[in-house]
């Protein structure tokens, strides 16, 4: 097996695969087979973990998991306030109807 990294010349990244030979009886030739580890650091060359979804993976680092989970948290709170909002002015507009029919 070894480390192989290749440049998306679209984007500019470099990534890094796992990739190892086996020999393919059908075809009676060699064959490899490549698996995403992530992406290559440009500036301190390391290779960050990603799924493979332009997503770090979860769980590399606890804080800016908590911090992920904070920001959720404050936009589901916003997305309810938002939504309770819209009731009560949609509950005035059927009264206002109710009285005006």
């Amino acid at each position: 097996m070894a480390i192989v990294h290749q440049l998306d010349k679209r984007s500019g990244i470099t990534y890094a695969y796992e990739s190892y030979s086996y020999w393919d009886k059908e075809k009676k030739a060699s064959r490899s087979k490549r698996t995403l580890i992530g992406r290559v650091d440009p500036a301190t060359g390391e290779i960050v973990a990603t799924d493979g979804r332009r997503r770090k993976v979860a769980g590399t680092n606890s804080q800016t998991g908590e911090e992920d989970l904070a920001g959720l948290c404050e936009k589901l709170k916003k997305r309810c306030a938002a939504l309770e909002a819209l009731v009560v002015l949609l509950k005035e507009e059927i009264a206002g109807l109710k009285r005006a029919g």
